[in-house]
């Protein structure tokens, strides 16, 4: 039934290094949209913050079309923005298909993602310290450096840690449909092959990348958590 299954192609110098492409093309895709969508989504989310109505500075209709804009990138499949998005995306980078043409799609989907993690993360900051920060005569923003930042900085941490572990499963599927990377190797050689040994070893692959984003992420807030506490 699996033909392909046996040690001698576990070991496979062949199969080892289309392995350590996989993984250096996820890690490229992962790592640049993930860079990206913080550089993006931070002050996406600290706009959304400032303008609410309750904000520092209320602007109801920016902030209605911010959201909605937000919530529409967010509502549509990754598999169907990377299609929408082909035209920008040539325009960008000159091509579709390859890892840094994932990199458009990624990034975009990953933005407004953690945008709202973000944005949830700096509305949990206690108004209190806010409005003290305000009596005092602290302009916006030093408000939003010196007080909004540092105390959401643990909730923004682990946001941004479950953006980066999504964009992982995204950058498979990108992979699926001419990006590279390890999704790529997982249908090309694992399920149109039935090499179930590349499948597998993908698999877990996948699982050790998830696991050590998150155990770094995890550590990171609780080392922020326990500074905040001392």
């Amino acid at each position: 039934m699996f033909p392909n299954l046996s040690i001698s192609s576990l070991l496979s110098p062949i199969l080892v290094e289309r392995l350590w492409t996989g993984l250096f093309d996820t890690l490229t895709m992962v790592g640049a949209s993930a860079a990206i969508a913080a550089l993006a989504g931070l002050p996406l989310a600290l706009l959304l913050v400032i303008t609410a109505p309750d904000g520092m500075r209320p602007a109801p209709r920016v902030h209605r079309v911010l959201g909605a804009l937000i919530n529409g990138f967010r509502a549509t499949p990754f598999i169907v923005l990377l299609v929408a998005l082909l035209p920008f995306t040539r325009l960008v980078v000159g091509v579709t298909i390859g890892v840094w043409a994932a990199v458009v799609p990624l990034a975009i989907s990953a933005t407004p993602f953690f945008a709202r993690i973000a944005e949830v993360s700096l509305r949990e900051v206690d108004r209190g310290l806010v409005e003290a920060a305000q009596a005092m005569g602290c302009e916006r923003r030093h408000i939003v450096w010196h007080v909004l930042l540092p105390e959401a900085l643990p909730g923004i941490i682990g946001g941004f840690t479950i953006t980066v572990v999504s964009l992982i499963g995204a950058s498979a599927i990108a992979g699926a449909v001419g990006a590279g990377g390890l999704g790529d190797l997982a249908i090309r050689y694992g399920y149109q092959r039935f090499d179930t040994t590349v499948m597998v070893i993908v698999i877990a692959i996948l699982i050790a990348l998830v696991t050590s984003v998150q155990w770094i992420g995890d550590r990171a807030v609780r080392k922020l958590k326990t500074r905040q506490a001392t």
